[in-house]
């Protein structure tokens, strides 16, 4: 049903180290595009997945990061420790760049890994349906693109079909504003026609790498709106100081009490998740743990507040 989609960063694949029993739980099964030339982190995600009694699809040609030239060492992870194993599944990114030849290509070359297509600006739709009609019926086709190209997707139809949208409109911290909309696709994935949906939690598909100064820190959440027709809003907690790239523990005090202030104020319609606890517990005891954490704080709390609406 949830397909979130992560790039394989450290905080990222502990992220879902964490939350396995419960992807596992609610069969959300997340799609994992390796970033980073050391596989170890990866690897212990699998098996934390596996373990777990979940599913996971990796993406064996990444467009970003280390792997974007040769995926072949995402391969031999995959031959080594997954070849006819159900719960990890080798996932193809169709790019603009690449021919129906290609994916073919890769396709079989994956044969034995339950291969998923992840559309992300291939062109040639009607011509790759037709090199795959004999196994559509079997398939998971991921789409990674707007809502409107239907006249794209219908050729998929008669397979398993998943939209994912990216909801984090991505800017500067200063910048944020308070709350604003984030997706209503939890909401009208099946009336899109789709078996399921997915997002890029709330780091946003615009890939960086990051490790900049923080002039300003931002906390991210997301909360469903039950007075909205459960339309999914973020709330953006930005530290007063802004204009320093100095003293990211003072910020992060600063955001984190804005966020505590709005907890506390019973009008936040934020789900008491075991992520805003650890975040009342950061309050509490004046710790700031690293801005990755903090990162992985909230991508946590989304998918426990998406766990919780889907039951």
């Amino acid at each position: 049903m949830y397909h979130p989609y992560f790039r394989g960063k450290q905080f990222e694949l502990i992220t879902i180290r964490e939350t396995a029993p419960l992807l596992a739980d609610k069969e959300f099964v997340p799609i994992i595009e390796p970033v980073r030339e050391s596989l170890g982190g990866l690897k212990k995600t699998l098996q934390s997945v596996s373990d777990a009694g979940g599913r996971a699809i990796v993406i064996v040609n990444p467009y970003h990061g280390d792997h974007q030239e040769d995926g072949t060492s995402i391969t031999g992870l995959l031959q080594d420790g997954y070849i006819g194993h159900d719960a990890i599944a080798a996932g193809i990114l169709l790019r603009s760049d690449m021919s129906v030849a290609d994916v073919m290509a890769c396709y079989g070359d994956h044969a034995d890994h339950n291969p998923v297509l992840v559309h992300a600006g291939f062109n040639t739709p009607k011509d790759l349906a037709a090199a795959l009609e004999a196994q559509m019926s079997h398939m998971t086709n991921v789409f990674v693109e707007d809502q409107d190209k239907l006249l794209y997707r219908r050729h998929f139809n008669q397979s398993r079909r998943i939209l994912v949208k990216d909801g984090f409109k991505r800017q500067r911290n200063a910048d944020y504003p308070p709350v604003e909309e984030f997706s209503d696709l939890h909401v009208t994935y099946a009336d899109r026609g789709m078996d399921g949906f997915g997002d890029f939690l709330i780091v946003g598909d615009v890939y960086s790498e990051g490790g900049g100064p923080a002039y300003a820190v931002a906390i991210h959440l997301t909360f469903i709106d039950n007075d909205k027709d459960d339309v999914m809003y973020i709330y953006h907690f930005v530290s007063d100081t802004k204009d320093t790239p100095t003293d990211p523990a003072g910020k992060f005090g600063q955001a984190l009490g804005k966020l505590i202030k709005k907890l506390d104020s019973g009008t936040s319609k934020l789900l008491e998740t075991e992520a805003i606890r650890e975040f009342r517990s950061l309050h509490a005891k004046g710790h700031f743990p690293g801005l990755g954490y903090v990162k992985k704080l909230s991508m946590k709390h989304h998918i426990e507040t998406l766990a919780a609406y889907l039951g």
